[in-house]
């Protein structure tokens, strides 16, 4: 398109000179020109031809005296551009003194402000806070979004997420740029403010903030952040039905959900979302945490999971639920059965750490020793020591009567 342009204005140019060359040859016309009782007379293409010689020698002229100019204005953007990648290069390797100092010295206006940006960094890399906040506030009144978003990565860096949210607040900021929304939504979810977070996802999908592959991932942990800190059972119920119906499939989203809910004693909505997930998607962190819940409906718990067990017969997930309802329940040898199984098709620490309780609340203290070690060996990937024979317990002692509310061993 832009060659057609140049093409066209070319020709239009062309049939311009070819038209006024045939008029003139036709009528060369007469230039009178009398000056101090003296007349000069001559044709129109010669005083064309004599006036673009008079312009072409006072360009000639001009060029020749503003040359000097021309020349020291070159060698200086010259040298402010050597300078700026010379404090580049400093920060990137690391030389945080040298490379402040060279970037200071920039007088180029049109770089002054990003100098002072990688100034102020490499100040804040060799700690001087302070140092850094001086170098951006030269940049208040004339790139206050810049300064901004620089004082946020380094609040953020130093573990300061108030002070990045009053930088990026600051009226002078405004409107954000994309990466200051970015660091404004990261600021927030790490004060805990994840409702407030997950309200910005639409403004960083619009101006394409953060990457496309990272928006599901932000996206669940706020959600699931955005439940476990709801106030009271509306707020919770509220924010549930505000996730996008994929959203509330996430086992993740589903386990803090439920959690949450449990917590205010939602017993049927708290195991509702858990049975509606697991029989749209399997699960099996989920499956764990059915078993978990600090709720009731022990006996109804038990029979869903049976029933899910002759669909998932190796899942470790509920073979572990099944184990601590058991247990819950005070049948410690069907839960000792039901952990074995869960390690068989394996279950990792949370199965060892319960058997270890069991054990230890039964009396076989030998056995308790090796479950809780073997529960911090696959914690950590290490191999695993073989259970010594059983122990019997003391005559007279009940494993339920040293549990605690909700059904756990207290440790003697």
């Amino acid at each position: 398109m832009h060659v057609l342009r140049s093409a066209l204005f070319l020709i239009v140019v062309a049939l311009a000179l070819a038209l006024a060359a045939q008029v003139l040859l036709q009528d060369p016309g007469l230039v009178l020109v009398r000056y101090r009782g003296s007349d000069y007379t001559t044709t129109v293409p010669y005083a064309v031809a004599i006036g673009l010689a008079g312009l072409a020698a006072l360009w000639l002229v001009v060029r020749l005296v503003t040359a000097p100019v021309h020349a020291f204005r070159r060698r200086r953007e010259r040298t402010e551009r050597r300078r700026l990648a010379e404090g580049l290069s400093d920060l990137h390797e690391g030389r945080w003194m040298r490379g402040e100092r060279t970037l200071l010295a920039t007088d180029d206006p049109d770089a002054t402000a990003i100098a002072r940006v990688h100034a102020a960094r490499a100040a804040a890399a060799r700690g001087e806070t302070a140092t850094a906040q001086q170098h951006l506030e030269a940049l208040k009144g004339t790139h206050g979004a810049l300064r901004a978003v620089t004082l946020a990565e380094l609040a953020l860096a130093q573990g300061k997420p108030t002070s990045a949210l009053a930088a990026l607040d600051d009226a002078s900021a405004q409107p954000l740029p994309p990466r200051g929304l970015a660091l404004r939504a990261q600021a927030l979810a790490e004060i805990g403010h994840y409702d407030e977070a997950y309200g910005m996802l639409a403004a960083l999908r619009k101006a394409d903030a953060v990457p496309a592959a990272d928006l599901p991932r932000l996206e669940s942990r706020w959600a699931r952040g955005m439940l476990a800190g709801a106030p009271d059972g509306n707020a919770l119920a509220e924010r549930w039905e505000s996730l996008p119906k994929a959203l509330r499939h996430d086992p993740a989203v589903v386990g803090a959900y439920a959690e949450r809910a449990a917590a205010f004693h939602w017993d049927d909505a708290a195991t509702r979302a858990i049975e509606e997930s697991l029989d749209a998607h399997w699960d099996e962190s989920l499956a764990a945490q059915y078993g978990r819940l600090s709720i009731g409906r022990i006996d109804e718990r038990r029979t869903r999971i049976d029933r899910w067990l002759a669909q998932h017969p190796h899942s470790h997930g509920l073979l572990l639920s099944r184990a601590r309802l058991h247990y819950a329940h005070g049948d410690w040898p069907q839960a000792e059965a039901s952990l074995h199984q869960a390690l068989h098709h394996g279950a990792g620490p949370e199965a060892w750490e319960l058997l270890g309780h069991g054990y230890a609340a039964s009396g076989d203290e030998r056995r308790a020793r090796v479950a809780y070690a073997n529960a911090l060996r696959a914690s950590r990937g290490d191999g695993l020591i073989e259970l010594p024979p059983e122990t019997y317990a003391p005559m007279g002692r009940d494993p339920r009567e040293i549990r605690d509310a909700n059904g756990m061993p207290r440790l003697q």
